[in-house]
């Protein structure tokens, strides 16, 4: 008496190999576009506090011919969650604002002037790189 074949379902090794192998591809493309589209994300975070701020010293020397004693400035401990922000130099007829990448933002700083001259520095993080007349918003220095 012969038994009949068995047909034996499920996966080969191989089968299991090739799936891994193209599972670990497409993280290794995915993962460093995703890190570069967040930290995209975060950088308007300097550019609004900055803009915002700036709106507010512009309003104070309209009213006053004067950027001394703008409260825009004054003891400055404005903070977001990736930025913190500064006022320095507040006279009579300029300041200078700049925000200051923290956690995850590290390495980022931008800033403006009375007028309107923006720059970013970026530091320490691969792809992305500063400009004197500009705030950087993408990687490669794209403004």
């Amino acid at each position: 008496m012969r038994t009949p074949p068995i047909h034996v379902r499920g996966f080969t090794l191989i089968e299991l190999m090739i799936t891994v192998a193209i599972i670990a591809i497409l993280a290794a493309v995915a993962v460093p576009q995703y890190t570069d589209y967040v930290t995209r994300g975060r950088v308007p975070d300097a550019t609004s506090g900055l803009s915002s701020k700036q709106v507010q010293l512009e309003q104070f020397f309209q009213d006053n011919r004067t950027y001394a004693g703008a409260p825009a400035c004054g003891n400055d401990t404005t903070t977001s969650a990736n930025f913190t922000f500064a006022c320095s130099a507040a006279n009579a007829s300029g300041y200078t604002l700049t925000a200051t990448g923290r956690n995850a933002m590290s390495g980022f700083s931008y800033s403006v002037n009375q007028a309107g001259s923006k720059s970013s520095t970026v530091t320490g993080v691969s792809g992305w790189s500063g400009s004197s007349n500009c705030w950087v918003t993408k990687k490669g220095g794209v403004c």
